[in-house]
């Protein structure tokens, strides 16, 4: 079982978005080439996503708590653009909030998860006894956690992952190299479309 470490999550610089592209669905066929790796959500999206506000997004990208890894703001008018990753994490750090977990020992599990690789993450689970946060890869450090006698909650990584996956799918993203506006699959989108179908 290891504890995060310490630290802050770092930024990385994106390309900004080009201009008179068209918007493409995220769910076309011919859009092989487009992964999680390509796509970047701007703010509003990201809060949708992670059920966090905008004045929380906004402070932990401030006070580098959670940068955004696509694209930072650069000053008025510039747009933070955040990687599915970094949502994911959005969504983790509001969970140890709602917890109770002090700030700090947020900050050092923010580090541990930007120091994972992508697959990892989605295998992890997180336990924590509102004091330390530590990843535990195997049933047995669950149980040594809970053994201890302390009030224990645990996050499943894999499973915010899929929450965030489903939530994104029906929200707009942008592709990281071009800046092209990618529609998600709303179904209730999808229902008006047949309906109007019908009908005309």
């Amino acid at each position: 079982m290891r504890s995060s470490g310490d630290g802050t999550a770092a930024g990385a610089h994106g390309r900004g978005p080009a201009e008179g592209l068209q918007p493409y669905s995220l769910h076309d066929s011919a859009q092989a080439d487009v992964t999680p790796e390509t796509v970047g959500y701007r703010g509003p999206t990201a809060c949708a996503a992670a059920g966090i506000t905008y004045r929380q997004l906004d402070y932990w990208a401030r006070t580098g708590l959670v940068e955004p890894s696509v694209r930072p703001a650069y000053g008025s008018g510039t747009q933070r653009l955040y990687s599915f990753r970094d949502v994911v994490v959005l969504k983790i750090v509001k969970r140890f909030l709602d917890t109770g977990v002090a700030l700090q020992n947020i900050r050092a599990a923010v580090q541990h998860l930007r120091a994972r690789g992508f697959a990892d993450l989605e295998r992890m689970t997180l336990m924590s006894d509102g004091a330390t946060v530590y990843e535990c890869s195997s049933p047995d450090e669950v149980v040594d956690l809970l053994q201890g006698g302390q009030g224990v909650f645990g996050i499943a990584v894999g499973v915010v992952w899929r929450d965030v996956e489903a939530a994104l799918a029906q929200l707009h993203g942008e592709r990281v190299d071009t800046g092209e506006t990618l529609i998600g699959h709303d179904p209730g989108d999808e229902l008006a479309r047949r309906r109007r179908e019908r009908a005309g």
